[in-house]
């Protein structure tokens, strides 16, 4: 059946129903607000966020967000929601990014979160060759074009420090390799590459093979204009840079992120990706992005965070990587998923175990009276 027809299907059970729409609806929207969808502080099951009492360490969500200003272009593109999300909101967007990173808006392509970018990337370049990528790395949408049987990943060793071994990932480079999927700061570890290494790393590997390098925590970063690779890009290397709002921009529920690339390369993409994102998503960047004083004050409250994670780790004498990201990876002398299991019981959620590195757990940098529960909790659990 065509979409039209469909549509004319279900037109006279819509007529049929639409009579009775605002009782269900009001009906609907009070067992929202009863089971705990709003406000937040309510019990049982959320709809939307954490439940209530739940201490949310599992995700690496930057909890103060979406920012007052992402809130307020929201709610006016929510007013006009019965449309399509207009061309001119996602030129407005690219023009804003392009601007910032030095490029043409031509070079930059808007998506509903990186998520979209990276999977469109595994699409494109997976069925040319294996993704030649760190043992460790955000895996998921690598993973998406494998399980469909359009890429086959080739995962290199970490050095001894858990650190991405940039060498041998280039000498794991041959003419069949699709691409080079990079991800700095690196998730789960959280440990940050020098800018010089690994440009110069990423610029021996371009002139081989497509290299996309995932800078999803970048704003994170001690010095996030150090560690970027997108000069690679202007010099015209064969490099692609994903980015996101889910992390510092308090955004991952709305759902933006974005490639930067030469123009080329961004057409394949566009030609790739699945859709448009929403009128609201593209809004709510639009209001946020050049937000200094969010972004400033949330990286404040992550850094603060991080800190009283790491000094509960030395104070217990537990091994953990140095992060420049809103998470910290560590060993608490017992198996991640136990770890895992026995925070959940205390309504802590942190992250299990990553493939087989069976000791070291991850725990996000979310509010600071959750991170003062697990902080808490976590003496007394490694003790028992």
């Amino acid at each position: 059946m065509t979409r039209r027809g469909l549509f004319s299907a279900g037109a006279g059970v819509a007529a049929v129903g639409l009579a009775g729409c605002t009782t269900t609806t009001s009906a609907t929207a009070a067992a929202a607000e009863a089971t705990g969808a709003f406000p937040a502080e309510a019990s049982g099951p959320a709809l939307f966020g954490p439940e209530a009492g739940l201490a949310l360490l599992s995700r690496n969500e930057n909890p103060y967000g979406p920012a007052p200003s992402a809130l307020k272009m929201i709610s006016k593109a929510a007013e006009k929601g019965a449309y399509y999300t207009n061309q001119e909101a996602i030129v407005t967007l690219n023009k804003l990014i392009a601007d910032r990173h030095g490029v043409s808006p031509e070079q930059i392509v808007i998506t509903t979160g990186s998520g979209e970018a990276l999977s469109a990337l595994a699409l494109i370049y997976g069925p040319k060759g294996p993704i030649v990528a760190p043992r460790l790395f955000w895996d998921t949408t690598a993973l998406y074009a494998a399980k469909l049987g359009m890429a086959e990943i080739i995962r290199v060793p970490l050095t001894e420090d858990m650190d991405m071994d940039l060498a041998a990932i280039d000498a794991a480079i041959t003419p069949e390799t699709g691409m080079v999927q990079l991800c700095n700061p690196n998730n789960p570890t959280g440990i940050a590459m020098p800018g010089s290494v690994i440009r110069a790393a990423v610029s021996k590997m371009a002139a081989k093979t497509t290299v996309v390098v995932d800078e999803a925590y970048i704003e994170l970063v001690d010095d996030e204009a150090s560690m970027t690779c997108v000069p690679l890009i202007k010099e015209g290397k064969d490099v692609i840079v994903t980015r996101t709002f889910s992390k510092i921009y308090g955004m991952a529920g709305i759902r933006v992120g974005y490639t930067i690339s030469s123009a080329e390369t961004a057409e394949k993409i566009r030609y790739t990706q699945m859709s448009w994102t929403p009128c609201t998503s593209i809004a709510a960047a639009i209001g946020c992005y050049d937000d200094t004083a969010f972004l400033d004050y949330s990286k404040s409250k992550i850094v603060e965070a991080r800190e009283m994670i790491t000094t509960t780790l030395d104070a217990l004498d537990l091994k953990y990587l140095k992060s420049q990201t809103n998470f910290v990876y560590f060993q608490s002398g017992m198996p991640a998923n136990d770890l895992a299991k026995a925070m959940a019981a205390e309504k802590i959620s942190i992250r299990g175990q990553y493939m087989d590195y069976v000791p070291w757990s991850r725990v996000s940098t979310g509010k600071i009276q959750d991170v003062e529960r697990f902080c808490k909790a976590l003496p007394r659990l490694v003790n028992a």
